[in-house]
């Protein structure tokens, strides 16, 4: 299993969004350049979020992308699951009926128990989780030996 970019970008974005919470709205372009992805690109990205509700939008000059909520109301595992879609390892955990083998399938209960595990974690990270460390990683300061 993959994480595709689109998630991947995504989650950058709304970790900048969160990072910026109390700054207010944030133009695209500058949240695009800060992150090195394409515009173009992010406004594609934009749009399941704010039609699943988790971006509010407004145009002109002081318009642009914010959070719809505080950064400590939204998960990562809202985030995964808005853009990437079920996070059901195989078909058979979402659809029962997919499978005959259901009530004496061992590997079943592995892919259950892993997607489960994976939800738990995505779910216990919160977007303001996720600024802090991003902030953090930020400050550490390199140090060159030559």
């Amino acid at each position: 299993m993959r994480i595709s970019t689109k998630t991947r970008y995504g989650m950058r974005l709304m970790i900048n969004l969160a990072a910026n919470f109390k700054n207010g709205y944030s133009f695209l372009k500058d949240i695009a350049k800060s992150e090195g992805i394409s515009e173009k690109y992010l406004s594609l990205i934009v749009i399941p979020l704010r039609t699943a509700g988790l971006l509010k939008t407004t145009r002109g000059v002081h318009g642009g992308y914010i959070l719809s909520k505080d950064p400590s109301e939204i998960t990562a595992g809202q985030v995964v699951e808005i853009l990437e879609g079920d996070l059901s390892l195989v078909e058979c955990i979402k659809n029962e009926k997919y499978c005959i083998k259901l009530k004496n399938c061992a590997s079943r209960d592995i892919w259950f128990d892993l997607g489960k595990k994976m939800t738990e974690f995505l779910n216990s990270l919160t977007l303001k989780d996720l600024a802090k460390l991003q902030s953090e990683k930020k400050s550490v300061s390199m140090d060159y030996i030559i």
